[in-house]
């Protein structure tokens, strides 16, 4: 086995055909192509190889929503099969993410990296020149380019006696050994209401503060709507329009104000304000590049400046995991000559993990009005769907926008029990832009949540359609726009 000390970078030298600045989970699979493709890599890493999704993100916070998504199902059984009692244990599910995460220890990602013959660095790399990066005192040059790839770090609000405190981030809910009875959670963006929706679940009192007028603002305000009422059942507070001013400690609590006079008293405070690269220490004026820019700027396909490529959170195009490995893609047929299609983003997926699961695809209506489309949207209740009735009228919506000079699909959401798997047909329509007509002629399978999308686009035909819903929202618009497309 290859130390990860630098040993093996000394005894084979100072370069390599490609230097990944930043091993989590698109620098690693970048790497892995690479390495397998027979070129010479060495992956230089700060924190965790594999970043945030194996240790934070991805795996352990939606198995911790798994966990609190029984808690939830169980208490439902009264509503249709009979008598239930469960109890919360969140010792179990700590157990099981540490488990997950090896105790946050990357071990076995730095052993199969080395395995695959690549040389993994662990310390802060730094640009000093073109194609060449230093690590402490040893620097690396590149003979075909560096990959930037270092991601997002938590964003730290600057509020007024922050530093008397122990607050935590999202990332110290997922290593908690012991929840608190009660938590402020700065922020109802999607992570803030993933994690503030599991600790309601098990057992601690949740306030949610929002600067915006709702919860998940990048997503369609029927969407929020729907996340908002599913909260208010679990018991979490939502105070909208709403800004921390200052905290202070108070005892054994942590008192936050408002800017509105109000205080909130709670054991823990939590910022889940987002995430956002840093550049400044990454030594990008050394390639003329602007280390004070927000997102390091770069083209389809990937590149930032000659022999230099950047890829996931860093170039702040949609930062989500499945883009990072999307451009892992890229950059791989780039440096090795292959054929690949450039980067597009007009077909974006993503999904909240609340219950009921937010899935989003493309442009919401405001934003697809806001780029110029003529826009055509239908939104459907999924209690008002044949699966919804049989799930036990269950909230969510189903809304589709159109362009009406395409007759095609540019955006669409899906909120309810699988919305995140129900985004699977919408993203297809979107990114290929399938026109509509073709879409109402396919047959859906019956009764199921992704055949309520059938049921939206009117593919059952009209009958059907609107015998549980029979004036949702946009049918006729949307009944003119195919019978126009037809013709």
């Amino acid at each position: 086995m290859i130390s990860s000390n630098g040993n093996r970078a000394d005894t084979l030298g100072d370069h390599a055909d490609v230097i990944v600045l930043g091993v989590g989970t698109c620098g690693e699979d970048l790497s892995l192509q690479l390495l397998d493709a027979g070129l010479d890599v060495v992956g230089i890493e700060a924190a965790l190889v594999g970043g945030t999704c194996p240790f934070y993100g991805c795996l352990p916070s939606k198995m911790m929503i798994r966990a609190s998504n029984l808690l939830k199902e169980a208490d439902r059984v009264e509503s249709m099969s009979g008598q239930s009692s469960v109890s919360s244990n969140w010792n179990q599910i700590a157990g099981l993410v540490r488990q997950l995460t090896g105790g946050w220890n990357d071990e076995g990602a730095v052993e199969r990296y080395e395995k695959r013959g690549g040389r993994l660095i662990h310390g802060q790399g730094k640009l000093t020149g073109p194609r060449t990066v230093t690590v402490g005192d040893k620097s690396f040059t590149a003979r075909k380019g560096v990959v930037i790839a270092t991601g997002a770090k938590p964003v730290i609000l600057p509020i007024s006696g922050l530093e008397s405190v122990n607050f935590w981030t999202t990332d110290d809910i997922i290593r908690a050994e012991n929840l608190p009875e009660s938590i402020v959670i700065l922020g109802g963006g999607a992570t803030g209401c993933e994690l503030g929706q599991v600790l309601a679940r098990f057992g601690t009192r949740v306030t949610i503060v929002e600067l915006a007028d709702r919860l998940l603002g990048l997503e369609e305000p029927e969407a929020s709507e729907v996340v908002e009422r599913a909260f208010a059942d679990d018991g979490i507070k939502i105070l909208k329009g709403a800004k921390a001013k200052e905290v202070e400690p108070r005892g054994s609590s942590i008192i936050t104000r408002l800017d509105d006079g109000v205080e909130l008293s709670s054991e823990r405070l939590v910022l889940a304000t987002g995430r956002k690269p840093d550049l400044t220490s990454l030594g990008l004026e050394s390639v003329g590049l602007d280390s004070s820019a927000k997102f390091i700027e770069v083209d389809e396909r990937m590149r930032a400046a000659d022999g230099i490529w950047a890829m996931g959170d860093v170039t702040g195009k949609a930062m989500f995991t499945n883009v990072a490995l999307y451009h892992s893609a890229i950059i791989a047929a780039d440096i090795l000559g292959r054929m690949q299609p450039p980067a597009e983003y007009h077909s974006v997926p993503a999904v909240t993990f609340t219950d009921p699961e937010v899935g989003s695809v493309g442009l919401t209506e405001s934003a697809a009005r806001n780029a110029g489309f003529d826009v055509v949207a239908v939104t459907k209740q999924v209690a008002a769907t044949f699966r919804g009735v049989l799930h036990g009228g269950t909230g969510g919506i189903i809304k589709l926008v159109a362009d009406r000079n395409t007759g095609t699909l540019v955006g669409a959401t899906a909120v309810g029990p699988p919305g995140g798997e129900m985004l699977g047909l919408l993203t297809l329509a979107v990114h290929a832009r399938i026109p509509l007509t073709k879409l109402r002629s396919m047959i859906f399978a019956f009764p199921t949540f992704t055949g309520g999308i059938g049921e939206a686009i009117g593919a059952y035909g009209r009958g059907v359609t609107t015998v549980l819903d029979p004036e949702y929202t946009g049918l006729k618009e949307l009944d003119e726009l195919i019978a126009a497309l037809g013709d």
